[in-house]
């Protein structure tokens, strides 16, 4: 019986509480299903006991005071992000209760932004850590942290510090199939590559960003499969090359060819996972030409081949 446990605190992000929490309790019932005993108890913990307003407006509950619990009585400690987690910044009680825990519990963890909180603690030093995409340049300030902004995830069997997902920590523990299982039930994309981008450069507000490339950024999505060289893209936006070439430098931080690849693997990416086109015709439809080209595309960005990310969401490619 593992005892996990999770951090609580004012303005805490509800969903980084009762996301990775329901993960586990979702384990035990699968475990149930199949004639077994539980093999997760779950605790919340708080400064206080009782209850915590969350960012969301309603109240978690916690059972009892971090400051009463023995972290050795502890197999995995969750620290959480939130709206409230700069208050805890300063919160010198808890640094120091969560660097004793460190030391003690199996595995401690953070969910989100409540990486920034372990980090003001001085326990991702030395370690391979991620966080929020919008909070990854805030955990950049700390120079000893090797900070994985592009990961949704990492994670260490060799380190008592894990940062990690839920559904990897049910997978490790119980093995795959009660974690399919789980995942099934939660509908969630089991596993995801710890590595792969946490989110769609081409799907934000690029326009905004770009003003002087609005227009182009809209045409490209429906030219995948045709001519999107540097020189087609100059003379559809009506700039000389190495104009356009500077202007995306500088509006996007990345050459248009960078550009049009990211395109073209979020789209190829979308066809996979709907399964609406198998591999080779994905490649074609995307621009990408030959496989060969799309695979060596998604291995670099998202460490899977087109082929595992299409099983991965259940789709024969």
């Amino acid at each position: 019986m593992r005892r996990i446990a999770c951090l609580i605190y004012p303005e805490v992000m509800s969903l980084d509480v009762t996301g990775p929490m329901q993960v586990f309790a979702s384990a035990n019932e699968e475990l149930a299903r199949l004639g077994r005993a539980p093999a997760y108890t779950l605790l919340m913990l708080g400064e206080q006991a009782g209850p915590v307003a969350t960012s969301a407006g309603f109240n978690l509950y916690a059972e009892q005071r971090y400051h009463d619990t023995d972290p050795a009585s502890l197999d995995t400690l969750l620290v959480p992000g939130g709206r409230g987690e700069a208050a805890q910044f300063a919160n010198q009680p808890l640094l120091a209760w969560l660097s004793r825990a460190a030391a003690q519990v199996q595995r401690l963890g953070s969910v989100c932004s409540g990486a920034l909180i372990l980090a003001h603690a001085g326990l991702l030093d030395g370690h391979r850590a991620t966080t929020h995409w919008a909070d990854v340049e805030a955990l950049k300030a700390f120079p000893a942290i090797d900070v994985q902004g592009e990961r949704l995830h990492t994670y260490s069997r060799a380190s008592r510090q894990r940062f990690t997902s839920a559904l990897a920590l049910v997978e490790d523990d119980l093995g795959r199939p009660i974690a399919l299982a789980v995942a099934r039930r939660l509908v969630m994309f089991l596993k995801r590559p710890g590595d792969q981008a946490q989110f769609s450069p081409h799907l934000a507000p690029q326009a905004c960003r770009a003003p002087r490339l609005g227009a182009l950024l809209e045409w490209i999505p429906g030219q995948l499969g045709g001519d999107l060289s540097l020189e087609a893209l100059a003379a559809r936006a009506c700039m000389a090359p190495r104009t356009l070439y500077r202007v995306f430098m500088a509006e996007l931080g990345v050459t248009p060819a960078r550009y049009v690849e990211q395109v073209r693997l979020e789209s190829a990416r979308a066809l996979l996972q709907g399964g609406q086109a198998s591999v080779q015709s994905v490649a074609r439809l995307c621009g990408f030409g030959h496989p060969e080209s799309m695979r060596r595309s998604f291995h670099k960005a998202l460490g899977v081949s087109p082929q595992d990310y299409a099983e991965r969401f259940g789709v024969q490619a």
